[in-house]
C-alpha cells in the first residue's frame, strides 16, 4: 500500500531537520494521497528530498510524529521490537531498574508513548493517536523483552487519562490492559518502601524522575529538622527520614496524598519521625515565620506552577514567592531543595527567579549542585519537551 507524503513548506522543518520530532500543521504545504488520522505517512521537503516516515494526525497541531528518518523503514513490529529493545538496554546501563520509566516519548524515538515500570507492574500512558494503535503490541514486546532478563510482568494498567489527550481528538481512557490485578504496587527505591496506586495517583502513580535527587538529599539530613513542601505520597520526606533526620515535616494540599505518605511513613518504620498535614503550603509557610520556626533543609516539590507559554508570568510570581519564603525558614546555613517541573519555566528563568527570590530576602545562596532528573527521562537534543526538570540544592547563608 502506498502511503500519502506530506510535503513541507520552502524554509520550514527547521526543528525536523535540526533532530526534532515534530511537524507543525503550519509547516506544511501539501498532503497528497488518501489516510485516516494515525496512519504512517512519508515525509518530503519543499523540493521532494525524503525526511523520513511519521504518523499524521490533522486534529493536532502538532500534525505528523516522526518514527524515523529513513524513507524505506517499514514500520512493523520488528522495528517497534528494536525501538524497545534499545530503551531496555540503555536503562539497565544507567538506572536502578527494579522501577523505572522504561520508555520516555521522542526521547525514546516512540513519541506520544510513556511506560512505567513499578516493580513487576506496567503503567502505560498513550498520548498521541498515532502511537495509540500499537501500544497493545508494544507491551506485549515489552513483556517479551522483560522476560529474557527473568522479569515477569504481573499486570499493566493504562493511564492514558491525561487532558492532552483532547488535543489529539482522542477521548481519554483508563482501564486494565489484560487480567485484572492489585493496583496498589510496593516498590523499594534508595532504601524506601512506597505502596504505588497505579490506578488513581497522579499521572502513571509515582514520580520516577525525582529518584536520584531524592537520594541527594540525603546526605544533608541527618540529625536535622526538615520541612518537605508539596510532599504528594512523601517521597523527599521519608528519603530525609531514612538518612537519620531527627523530624520531618511534610505538607500537601490533598488529603489523599498525605493519607498515602502517612502509611507510606508506617510501612517504613518511621511514623514517630516524619510526619504529614493537609495545607495550603503558600498560607502555612508565612504562618511558620510568624511563629518563628526555623528548618536545616527545606524541600519545595511543587506541581508545574505553568503549562503554557501565556502562563509563564503567574508561575514565576508563585516560584519567586515560595522560595523566598521557604529561605526565611532555613536556619543560617542551613539547606534549600528547590525544583520546577514545568519545561516552559526554563533554566534561565528559574535561576533568575530564585536569584530575585534570595535578594529580596538578603540571603546569600551557595549552590552545593544542579540536577535535572534521572537519566531514565532522557534529554534529547533539539527536542527541548524532554528536558524538564531543573533542581538545585544550595545553603542558604545571611548576608555577611
Amino acid at each position: 500500500m502506498s502511503l500519502a507524503v506530506v510535503t513541507l513548506k520552502k524554509g520550514e522543518g527547521r526543528l525536523l531537520k535540526s533532530g526534532g520530532m515534530w511537524i507543525f500543521d503550519n509547516e506544511i504545504a501539501s498532503i497528497m494521497g488518501s489516510f485516516v488520522n494515525g496512519d504512517i505517512v512519508l515525509i518530503r521537503d519543499f523540493d521532494g528530498y525524503p525526511l523520513g516516515r511519521g504518523y499524521i494526525n490533522t486534529n493536532s497541531r502538532i500534525t505528523v510524529r516522526l518514527l524515523t528518518r529513513e524513507e524505506h523503514q517499514e514500520i512493523d513490529s520488528d522495528f517497534f521490537e528494536k525501538r524497545v529493545r534499545d530503551a531496555w538496554e540503555y536503562r539497565k546501563k544507567v538506572v536502578d531498574t527494579s522501577s523505572c520509566r522504561v520508555i520516555f516519548g521522542e526521547a525514546d524515538f516512540l513519541p506520544g508513548l510513556v511506560v512505567d515500570k513499578f516493580s513487576d507492574v506496567l503503567v502505560v500512558q498513550s498520548l498521541a493517536l498515532g502511537i495509540d494503535r500499537w501500544k497493545e503490541m508494544i507491551v506485549d514486546l515489552l513483556k517479551k523483552v522483560l522476560l529474557e532478563d527473568g522479569i515477569q510482568v504481573r499486570g499493566v494498567y493504562e493511564r492514558s487519562d491525561a487532558k492532552v489527550r483532547r488535543q489529539e481528538g482522542m477521548e481519554l481512557q483508563k482501564g486494565f490492559i489484560g487480567p485484572e490485578f492489585p493496583t496498589l504496587v510496593e516498590i523499594i527505591e534508595n532504601g524506601v518502601k512506597y505502596q504505588v496506586d497505579v490506578k488513581d495517583g497522579q499521572k502513571t502513580g509515582f514520580f520516577l524522575d525525582q529518584k536520584y535527587n531524592r537520594l541527594a538529599i540525603q546526605k544533608l539530613c541527618r540529625n536535622a529538622k526538615v520541612l518537605d513542601c508539596f510532599t504528594h505520597t512523601g517521597s523527599f520526606a521519608l528519603n530525609a527520614g531514612i538518612a537519620g533526620a531527627e523530624s520531618v515535616l511534610g505538607v500537601d494540599a490533598s488529603q489523599l496524598a498525605v493519607d498515602q505518605a502517612t502509611a507510606n511513613a508506617k510501612l517504613n518504620g518511621m511514623d514517630d519521625r516524619v510526619k504529614f498535614i493537609c495545607e495550603d503550603v503558600f498560607e502555612l509557610l508565612p504562618e511558620l515565620e510568624e511563629r518563628g520556626e526555623k528548618f536545616d533543609v527545606v524541600i519545595l516539590d511543587p506541581p508545574a506552577f505553568t503549562k503554557s507559554r501565556s502562563s509563564v508570568k503567574n508561575a514565576v510570581k508563585g516560584y519567586r514567592e515560595i522560595n523566598l519564603r521557604a529561605m526565611k525558614l532555613v536556619k543560617d546555613g542551613g539547606f534549600l531543595a528547590t525544583c520546577s517541573c514545568s519545561h516552559f519555566m526554563t533554566y534561565e528563568l528559574f535561576t533568575q527567579t530564585i536569584g530575585q527570590a534570595a535578594r529580596n530576602v538578603h540571603k546569600r545562596l551557595r549552590q552545593v549542585e544542579y540536577r535535572t532528573q534521572a537519566p531514565d527521562h532522557p534529554i534529547l537534543w533539539a527536542n527541548e519537551e524532554s528536558y524538564y526538570l531543573k533542581f538545585y540544592i544550595f545553603q542558604v547563608c545571611s548576608e555577611r
